[in-house]
């Protein structure tokens, strides 16, 4: 059977909208909002009115380079929630117009689900996907969490942060240290010429499989003013060996979870998804500890790893199969309920 999925993804900054073939992916169209970058971070009602200016264009783009005409389209699938409300509003109403007017099913979709299963995306390059079940660490800006994973409409949040996300650990660190927004990416673009050793700071003792990240937040502030009361200079002095040192302490913190979690299922496949899964170092921690544990990993292509529209679609074909249709009735939520 073919199915053509239209993806709508508007949870935070990035308009995208992608036209899949079954899993296969014709097209995948991301419009980022460069307005935020003055402000060192999304501003929420900037980011809904550039989504009112983008998502017709973007749409459009898609079904172009999908070379399908949107009668063609089997249904539409959209990202009801996490996100902004504003933003998610923009996406979902014109996901259920949309629909509405083709008389095609409408799909909504979890965004931390469909990150999960970008892995099933299947494009010009081959991969291998992971079996069920496996033990996904998905991690973003706003989220941090493990999920069990029996099947695409079967997960289970098995741990998760209690206050801060790593991602956004990463965009603070960035902005003590005066790098421009977003900051994650010169984190580790620097730490490549750093050395992680230099600098210790101290981890949080979380019970469980549960993460915090407020804490060392916290440490790397004091720990940066009290060393430019002695020396003004010291950030600039110690930029790559301040960030390799950062990254580390946050992907020791990832780490040290999943590991703990692959020992307790005994599930050996692992694999990680987000945005914060096009870290550098963060997936060279997973390959070593394939070695290590001898895990099945799993680790996504970069232009799958942020928010996109081909995952939204993705997710949407699996319960497409399934015939799990959404109502018009439905309402974006900004947080994600435990499953």
């Amino acid at each position: 059977m073919c199915a053509y999925i239209l993806g709508i993804e508007s949870s935070c900054d990035e308009t995208s909208a992608a036209v899949l073939d079954n899993t296969r992916v014709l097209s995948n169209i991301i419009a980022n909002q460069q307005v935020h970058e003055k402000f060192g971070g999304v501003v929420p009602e900037l980011a809904s009115r550039a989504h009112q200016q983008n998502i017709i264009p973007v749409v459009d783009s898609a079904l172009k380079e999908a070379n399908i005409d949107k009668k063609q389209l089997s249904a539409v699938a959209y990202t009801r929630g996490p996100g902004l409300l504003g933003s998610l509003l923009v996406g979902s109403s014109f996901a259920k117009t949309f629909a509405l007017a083709l008389g095609i099913p409408l799909i909504e979709t979890d965004h931390m689900e469909a990150h999960i299963l970008a892995h099933f995306l299947t494009d010009e390059t081959v991969r291998p996907v992971p079996r069920f079940p496996f033990l996904c660490l998905t991690v973003s800006g706003g989220h941090t969490q493990i999920v069990l994973v029996h099947s695409p409409s079967d997960m289970k949040i098995i741990g998760k942060t209690i206050d801060d996300a790593a991602g956004e650990a990463f965009d603070k660190a960035a902005k003590i240290l005066g790098l421009p927004y977003p900051g994650g990416p010169m984190i580790d673009k620097l730490a490549k010429e750093g050395n992680p050793n230099r600098f210790s700071f101290s981890e949080p003792v979380v019970p469980g499989l549960d993460y915090s990240f407020s804490g060392l937040k916290t440490s790397i502030l004091y720990f940066i003013r009290d060393q430019l009361k002695q020396d003004e200079t010291f950030i600039e002095k110690n930029k790559a060996d301040l960030c390799a040192s950062i990254q580390l302490s946050i992907i020791s913190i990832l780490m040290k979870k999943l590991v703990l979690a692959s020992k307790q299922t005994g599930i050996m496949q692992i694999a990680i998804a987000g945005g914060v899964s096009a870290n550098t170092g963060l997936r060279n921690a997973i390959l070593r500890n394939k070695e290590e544990m001898g895990w099945d990993a799993f680790i996504p292509k970069i232009s799958y790893t942020t928010d996109n529209a081909a995952m939204i679609a993705v997710s949407g074909y699996f319960k497409f199969l399934k015939g799990n249709f959404a109502g018009q009735h439905l309402t974006p939520y900004a947080r994600q309920s435990g499953r």
